[in-house]
């Protein structure tokens, strides 16, 4: 039997702590909002936890990400309160092969931000539009199940241009009351991790009740567990002629005796 997904839905927490109608929209927070969906569609395929930005290292402990295989990131009032270090530490997870799927205005946080190297900027507009979330590519494993168009009645836009570099892979994109479209949901791989960015999502409105986005995030979920035995960073090694297994630690772009008198050089700098 397979083991079950290991999926962690991480929330800022901040909306339904500060405003009570966000509260009472997602009395479970968001986040709890969230991996109900999951729940809900993926059953014992997945084991789903939450956690929140306040929980000590806000929850992304190095061992909670080594126990992780998607972590789902939702942010929007507080992404300069994330701590760099905890950001430095999911990074790496991703590199070495954990699943990230973001989600709306995470499109901001610090961890999606260095992981696209762009300013991952926008234009939007809060006022009630109609959203419709057009399948570009109907035979990716996270596009399987949802209608084409898929429509929320209500949700904040985004619009182009999003300054995110070209997708790997271009799944949706929506379009609004206004006549604005935008890329709204992509995949991208860095490392060994594959990432998953999709818009739907503002506070303001009962998106992740909506059956068609619990969905994408759950397909998302499935798609984005990288198949490997074990979580390393991609690692530069040292190969000798006709050796296929065993790499090298890696000792610099100087031969010994170059870097012999480098550090000769750098000793008599330290003394002067």
């Amino acid at each position: 039997m397979t083991a079950p997904i290991r999926v962690l839905v991480w929330g800022e927490n901040r909306h339904e702590q500060l405003e009570p109608e966000v509260a009472q929209r997602y009395p479970d927070g968001m986040h709890g909002a969230i991996a109900q969906g999951i729940e809900a569609n993926l059953g014992a395929r997945a084991r789903v936890r939450t956690t929140t930005m306040d929980e000590p290292e806000h929850g992304l402990t190095e061992g909670v990400l080594a126990d992780t295989d998607v972590l789902i990131w939702w942010g929007h009032a507080a992404h300069g309160e994330v701590a760099d270090e905890v950001v430095e530490r999911a990074y790496r997870h991703v590199l070495e092969g954990m699943g990230l799927i973001v989600l709306h205005s995470g499109h901001w946080s610090k961890l999606f931000m260095k992981l696209m190297g762009t300013t991952c900027t926008l234009r939007w507009r809060a006022e009630h539009d109609r959203e419709l979330i057009w399948t570009v590519d109907p035979t990716h494993p996270i596009a399987q199940g949802i209608p084409h168009p898929m429509i929320i009645e209500e949700d904040e836009m985004y619009g182009e241009l999003f300054d995110i570099p070209t997708p790997d892979e271009l799944v949706f994109i929506s379009s609004f009351s206004g006549g604005e479209v935008f890329r709204s949901g992509c995949t991208f791989k860095r490392g060994f991790g594959k990432i998953f960015y999709f818009r739907p999502g503002d506070q303001e409105y009962p998106t992740y009740f909506h059956e068609g986005v619990r969905k994408v995030i759950s397909n998302a979920a499935e798609w984005a567990v990288t198949l490997r035995s074990e979580r390393t960073l991609p690692t530069l090694l040292r190969y000798n002629t006709g050796e296929f297994y065993r790499g090298a630690d890696y000792e610099g772009a100087l031969s010994p005796e170059a870097a012999a008198a480098q550090a000769a050089l750098e000793a008599e700098a330290a003394q002067a």
